[in-house]
């Protein structure tokens, strides 16, 4: 089964919806069980969150724009994120301890345990950040 879908998104805490609404759908035109799709759809959003959060830190307003590709061929998810935010320094991100019981931090922590592989790549095309989700089906 083949797909490629792709949408922008204004960099904001608000389009977080959008961003979930166009994941579901995505996912719904796939022949998915109901929890793997929960799950995509949560590492999406988490990794949307985090664009909005650490790149444009300090930001309260902008007019910069988002992309989000998923992509599936034959048994492979690639899910792309690109951005004009703050540069990645891969090494950075990391989730906070898991017995450091507060909200937030963990969303790096949750891609990981979704996905097989998160890489930031450097063939951004005119964008900043390029984040790629991979996921055998």
């Amino acid at each position: 089964m083949n797909l490629s879908e792709s949408k922008d998104f204004l960099v904001s805490s608000a389009s977080l919806k959008e961003v979930r609404t166009f994941s579901r759908e995505t996912f719904e035109k796939v022949n998915l069980n109901q929890e793997l799709k929960d799950e995509l759809v949560l590492a999406i959003a988490e990794a949307a969150q985090n664009i909005v959060k650490h790149g444009y830190k300090g930001v309260q307003e902008t007019s910069d724009r988002m992309e989000i590709k998923i992509s599936l061929n034959e048994d492979e998810l690639k899910i792309g994120f690109y951005d004009k935010g703050k540069p990645v320094v891969p090494g950075n991100v990391q989730h906070r301890k898991l017995d450091d019981i507060k909200p937030g931090g963990l969303g790096t922590f949750f891609i990981k345990q979704i996905m097989d592989e998160a890489v930031f790549k450097k063939d951004q095309q005119g964008w900043v950040n390029h984040l790629v989700l991979t996921k055998k089906i």
